[in-house]
């Protein structure tokens, strides 16, 4: 039955279906997202017990976060740290003492008895037990809410009389109460550092567009796992939050000119939130112990930052406890309907004209040194370092003066193990787009060639290699030195990528066996172990659909032929990591090694005609290297959406330098066209000339001998058949309907 069941299913999948192309969508889950762990309760026991309670301190003015770097608040679940407190509590306690009762005894909620038999009348008399009064609490949740609970003995005795007998007990099976205990612990907050109490909107440096400097928090559907709130849903609520600490405003007053302010820009790389959908903020009062809405906007498309300015006039938020939030209310089932926040300032001595914090600042991380890449095999790096330093390093700054603001040579310093190793200089007139100075408040983004002078040094051991890079660039006048300079990482490890390790979209072809070829341009000629892929949950979990890993030989540009491909029995699924860079690793069938050139393609024949999800990283366009066929690879489409698919190939370099591959896997792998068919079948990718075929049905029948490499099975019952090649050990499934 089961091979039936495949059977079934890979006909039904082979179906074409009239919607086919390439199709990008929202995000429904981001896994850059860190989740404040707590301990979690006893295994089987829903309790509170080993859980924290953090008490916050209370901050002062000014509070003010660009959020270039992390300010939210971390949560210890350390025992032994200073300060911690504990409270344990038990469930059943002695009604009068109010102490605990002992461990072992158990009871019952329902009336137990003494039931005495009297043979000579055959009738019995029930006595029933005289119950005691408990305090009972439930420890589902802190604190404990107790409530006097009448208990019986657990067991019912049985008499007989007439007869010489003993009395026989009769037990109750796990009687429902019993004696347990929870303890609460709590911890007191003391970091002044750390401005926001809750992780559910999330900080990053990729998903706004031109941001005034490095960092947002970008507000959508997903919870503060990363995961959709609601997915497959069309549901839309109030979703990610925002909220401070407590501050002390009981020193100022109205008079006091203390001012709120803030910037906010709707959709960037993400996706456009709807009219209906908003960003909103709120302002809470500690003696009303009340929220009240202060501000909101609806969705919008993408445009430059907005300002945000309230003055705080009321005497109801002059309290010690005042709060903010930010809430946004848009669709629940993934990253949508996005907003993105920045430069949160609360201050006094303010005006309304003061509406922007003055600065300079790197407004995105300085990238790959690399051309082409972001990472590539350290040993491929090694044995072919010339030319492959980046000469178009992209730097995007931001004047935020109101004046025109001199400019200055900026640097990017290259260091190993803390040890500085190189230096590149980036001229002052071409950060400033070609202009004397830095206009105000103007974002420039400039490129720069690092293709001469230090090279990544080669002479490093190891398979891999990591590389600190520091990217500094500033305008004179006095601002926040921090976003000054920008810090990132060159990584060199067993595999090729495009990307920078972060999703701003879903993206995949359509159709029933559409395909996805990425092409890459290896250093050298190699053998790939497999492929890194992050796939990502888009508003429908897809992680259930099917594809064959593939990898394709280069034909003019083009993806050729077919040098390797899953089984159609063994196909795969998309998997969702839940690591930080969100990749999981899909290695060839039975450890295969798949010889390569210099130019091949990697991705997957698909089986249904839903998009499969791919991150799709929108920083970096390679959109001229992403293929997709939807005719079975007659004819292959370049990708019109711009964008890196976040699909590496893995090498197998110095960690295996014998590939020793056997001679029947290098050999080239044939395609057979169409399948499924009902008339003429064509198989191609066979060099030389045709050696002949076999088609055997699933039980081992002879069907055809084939000479030829166009044949017809126009005369043959439907179902599936094997093709195998004569004198090799390649076969092939092919459907005839």
């Amino acid at each position: 039955m089961r091979i039936l069941a495949l059977l079934s299913l890979f006909f039904l999948l082979h179906v074409n279906v009239l919607a086919q192309g390439e199709e990008v969508g929202p995000l429904t889950r981001n896994t850059d997202i860190l989740v404040n762990k707590k301990i979690s309760v006893k295994s089987g026991n829903q309790t509170f017990d080993s859980t924290f309670i953090y008490v916050s301190d209370t901050l002062q003015l000014p509070l003010f976060d660009e959020f270039t770097v992390n300010h939210f608040q971390e949560y210890s679940n350390d025992y032994s740290a200073a300060g911690v407190t504990s409270d344990k509590k038990y469930r059943i306690l002695d009604n009068v003492t109010l102490q605990p009762v002992d461990n072992q005894l158990r009871l019952t909620g329902q009336a137990t008895f003494r039931r005495t038999y009297d043979l000579v009348s055959s009738t019995f008399i029930d006595e029933t037990f005289s119950s005691t009064s408990y305090q009972v609490g439930e420890l589902t949740s802190y604190p404990v809410v107790y409530a006097t609970t009448e208990l019986f003995p657990p067991y019912y005795i049985y008499d007989t009389i007439g007869a010489p007998d003993v009395s026989d007990t009769v037990w109750i099976t796990d009687p429902e109460f019993y004696q347990d205990s929870a303890t609460q612990f709590f911890m007191p907050l003391s970091d002044p550092n750390a401005f926001w109490l809750e992780q559910r909107a999330y900080h990053n440096y990729r998903f706004a567009v031109n941001p005034r400097s490095l960092g947002v928090v970008t507000f959508d559907g997903l919870d503060a796992d990363g995961y959709p709130y609601a997915i497959g849903t069309s549901s839309t609520s109030w979703a990610d939050v925002l909220t401070s600490k407590p501050l002390d405003l009981s020193p100022y007053n109205a008079g006091d000119s203390v001012y709120f302010s803030f910037l906010y820009q709707a959709e960037g790389l993400g996706d456009v939130p709807e009219p209906s959908d908003s960003l909103i903020l709120e302002f809470y009062a500690k003696d009303l112990d009340q929220w009240f809405r202060v501000w909101g906007d609806s969705g919008q498309v993408t445009s430059e930052f907005k300002v945000g300015h309230i003055r705080l006039s009321e005497a109801k938020y002059f309290k010690k406890g005042f709060q903010f939030r930010f809430r946004n209310y848009g669709a629940l089932s993934g990253s949508l309907d996005h907003f993105h926040l920045d430069y949160v300032h609360l201050r006094t001595l303010s005006g309304y004209q003061d509406t922007l914090f003055k600065d300079f600042a790197f407004s995105y991380p300085v990238g790959s040194l690399l051309k082409t890449y972001t990472s590539v095999p350290w040993d491929h790096f090694k044995n072919n370092a010339a030319g492959k330093m980046n000469d178009q390093l992209e730097i995007t700054v931001h004047n935020g003066s109101n004046l025109t603001e001199n400019n200055q040579n900026g640097s990017v310093q290259v260091s190993y193990s803390g040890v500085p190793e190189g230096n590149f200089t980036l001229t002052a007139q071409t950060l400033s787009g070609g202009n004397i100075n830095y206009g105000p408040r103007t974002t420039y983004t400039s490129y720069h060639d690092l293709s001469g002078g230090y090279i990544f040094d080669v002479t490093k051991p190891g398979l891999q290699q990591e590389f600190d890079i520091l990217a500094s660039a500033s305008a004179q006048f006095p601002n926040l030195a921090i976003n000054d300079v920008s810090e990132n990482s060159q990584v060199f490890s067993n595999y090729y990528s495009y990307d920078d390790g972060t999703a701003e979209a879903a993206y995949g072809p359509t159709g029933s066996q559409a395909r996805l070829a990425m092409k890459y341009a290896a250093y050298e000629e190699d053998s790939l172990l497999g492929l890194k892929i992050h796939f990502v949950p888009s508003v429908n979990d897809v992680s259930g659909n099917l594809f064959l890993i593939t990898v394709w030989s280069s034909n003019g540009g083009l993806p050729g032929s077919v040098l390797y491909e899953d089984d159609v029995f063994f196909p795969r699924n998309p998997v969702y990591s839940n690591d930080r860079n969100g990749f999981v690793n899909y290695y060839f069938k039975d450890t295969l090694k798949v010889a390569v050139g210099t130019e091949f393609f990697v991705g997957w024949r698909q089986f249904d005609p839903e998009r499969l999800n791919v991150g799709l990283d929108r920083n970096l366009d390679n959109s001229d290297k992403t293929y997709y066929s939807v005719d079975n690879g007659i004819s292959w489409n370049q990708s019109l959406l711009p964008g890196s698919v976040m699909v590496r190939p893995i090498f197998s370099t110095s960690l295996d330098p014998t590939l020793d591959i056997p001679e029947d896997r290098r050999e080239a792998r044939l395609e057979i066209f169409p399948n499924p068919s009902n008339d003429i079948v064509t198989i191609r990718g066979f060099e030389g000339k045709f050696s002949g075929a076999q088609l055997y049905s699933l039980t081992g029948s002879l069907i055809l001998k084939l000479e030829e490499s166009v044949f017809s099975v126009s005369g043959i019952h439907p179902g599936m058949y094997i093709l195998k090649m004569t004198g090799s050990s390649q076969i092939h499934r092919l459907i005839i309907k």
